[in-house]
């Protein structure tokens, strides 16, 4: 944390000195108040006599003195807040930076919930922790000691009567916060259980009404949420016993501190005004020790949530970039060598030695069966996964010797969900090359078959999306998706089923005007229909995690059994649309 804390040291530092300032204040209010008492009402040594002037003088003082300490407390607040709040905001940026960085497996190993919980919640709890550490402990740590301090200067058994009570409320403080400190993490893992639910629940809202899933949904969210109560009412319960206990144990230091103060007032060694002023300092002694309960649960809890964000501040992503610039003679040429894969935690293998070479600008369409490994052989070309055995090539380099940022800017890829963000469509559009201008995001759009339903919205290209795309049906989010594919203008357009759902005719129109715009890019098409690849230059059928057959669509009718299976199956669908 200190690679934080030294940015905002001087912030630290001045707070600090504003809140040392604050607290002398208090500790010097109460000897002076003993003054008022003794030698201004009561006239203890001047014979009975009071003396009007002195309680004005001594009096205007202590109204400079808490006016001084105020604004002291309001610097000092001001200060900390700047500490805080800019080491939150620095932790926050690097932890989201991190997060960007990640594998596919690592963030499915933190969980969306979870990562969500980290970069708010508890980086809010770590920005608490600071603030109490720069202003509540000196406050507590001065108010108690100091307390303890004056009250040997004022009387030296008051200050006994309190230094042996402070073992005894040390202990009970120790005590409580041991038994608390466990149940803090857990609290933080039950929130991330919580936003878990919250995401998955939003995210699905269609089809849980579908399904009439809706109780259910509660009542799992019920549960969660009543785990997170019971545990934070067994932190609440522990501070609400140990509150009265303190309490206790300051009143007997007070019942006594009176009683010996009675004795003492009759032999002559103590006046009424020490008396008070040792009440009053007895009464900040107890302030600063429960002020400093508040500090070790906060400072626990956020203990407790740093380990939990510099978990993410010290993950270092498990794809390390080669870099390789990108630059070679080649464009858009594929080789899978050997290649095997299995998914990180799993020893069954997706992909079991592949090799296939994609020539620059063909069109190779690959097909099978749901699970046979398509989408997982085409997510080793842009590197979200690196190879079990063997090795990927681009251009005759091996993707893992590639920068990533480089090697993903020569690869555009549509997915059959489509992602798409809360902005308008034409930026939507353009995420993929932030510099297209409003000619090329139209004639990607026209090329996606998407021009005529994007003209049709009230606002044309400026037409905002709903979150997730929630505005746009299928047919429409899979077409401003594969509109931003090709406005990449990349080397490799990759489509894993992005096509799934618009009709043949449409996608039969994609494909001409896919074909014209970008005859020189290589094409990787993924697809279940029979109609969406038979004009490839290849088909590669995929079973099992293996090639079993690599060829033009009449080759393959021809050689294979599957592929004619296939073809057979859907073969009234193709004869209708010619």
């Amino acid at each position: 944390m200190w690679k934080y804390v030294k940015r905002y040291l001087h912030f630290g530092i001045i707070a600090a000195l504003f809140m040392v300032g604050e607290v002398l204040m208090d500790l010097l209010q109460p000897e002076i108040m003993s003054g008022i008492v003794d030698d201004g009402v009561l006239g203890v040594n001047t014979g009975g006599v009071g003396n009007l002037s002195l309680i004005w003088s001594l009096g205007l003082k202590m109204i400079c003195l808490v006016l001084f300490g105020g604004l002291c407390g309001s610097l000092n607040n001001v200060f900390v807040h700047m500490t805080g709040q800019n080491i939150g905001n620095e932790m926050r940026k690097d932890a989201f930076r991190n997060i960007m960085t990640f594998s596919f497996p690592q963030v499915d190993r933190f969980g969306a919930g979870s990562l969500v919980t980290r970069v708010t919640n508890d980086i809010t709890q770590v920005q608490n922790l600071v603030s109490q550490f720069v202003r509540g402990l000196i406050r507590t740590s001065m108010l108690t000691f100091g307390s303890i301090f004056f009250m040997f200067r004022l009387n030296q058994r008051f200050g006994l009567i309190v230094l042996c009570a402070f073992p005894l409320i040390v202990g009970c403080l120790v005590f409580c916060l041991s038994k608390a400190n466990p149940l803090f993490s857990k609290l933080q893992t039950q929130l991330d259980k919580i936003n878990s639910i919250m995401q998955e629940d939003v995210s699905g809202i269609r089809m849980i009404k579908a399904c009439v899933r809706e109780i259910y949904e509660k009542v799992r969210f019920g549960k969660a949420n009543d785990q997170l109560i019971q545990t934070q009412l067994r932190v609440l319960t522990i501070f609400a016993f140990m509150n009265p206990v303190m309490n206790g144990l300051m009143y007997v230091v007070v019942t006594v501190i009176l009683v010996a103060g009675s004795y003492e007032v009759g032999r002559g060694t103590a006046t009424p005004g020490s008396i008070m002023a040792a009440i009053t300092y007895t009464t900040q002694l107890l302030n600063g020790i429960l002020m400093l309960v508040m500090l070790f649960q906060n400072i626990s809890r956020g203990i407790a949530s740093w380990k939990r964000v510099r978990e993410i501040l010290e993950t270092r992503p498990q794809l390390r970039d080669g870099g390789f610039d990108g630059k070679t003679e080649a464009r858009g040429e594929i080789e899978f060598r050997n290649v095997s894969f299995s998914y990180p935690g799993s020893s069954r293998q997706v992909l079991k030695n592949i090799s296939l070479r994609i020539r620059a600008g063909e069109t190779v369409a690959i097909m099978g069966t749901t699970g046979c490994g398509k989408s997982s052989l085409v997510s080793l070309i842009p590197r979200f996964y690196d190879v079990s055995q063997g090795s990927v090539l681009v251009d005759g380099v091996d993707v893992r010797e590639y920068d990533l940022k480089a090697l993903r800017e020569k690869i555009a890829l549509a997915l059959q969900k489509s992602e798409l963000f809360s902005r308008t469509i034409s930026e939507n559009i353009a995420w993929g090359n932030p510099e297209a201008g409003e000619a090329a995001i139209v004639r990607a759009a026209c090329a996606a078959q998407a021009s005529g339903f994007i003209e049709n919205t009230p606002e044309g290209y400026g037409t905002m999306v709903a979150e997730r795309g929630m505005s746009l049906s299928g047919g429409q989010k899979q077409r401003l998706s594969i509109a931003r594919a090709i406005v990449k203008d990349a080397e490799i357009l990759i489509f894993d089923d992005a096509t799934s759902a618009l009709d043949l005719k449409t996608e039969a129109d994609l494909y001409t005007a896919l074909e014209d715009s970008s005859p020189n890019c290589t094409k990787i098409i993924i697809a279940q229909r029979i109609a969406s690849v038979r004009r490839a230059d290849r088909i590669v059928v995929l079973e099992n995690g293996a090639i079993t057959a690599c060829g033009t669509h009449r080759e393959l009718l021809e050689s294979c059994r599957a592929y004619r299976d296939i073809c057979e199956s859907q073969m009234g669908e193709e004869e209708h649309h010619g």
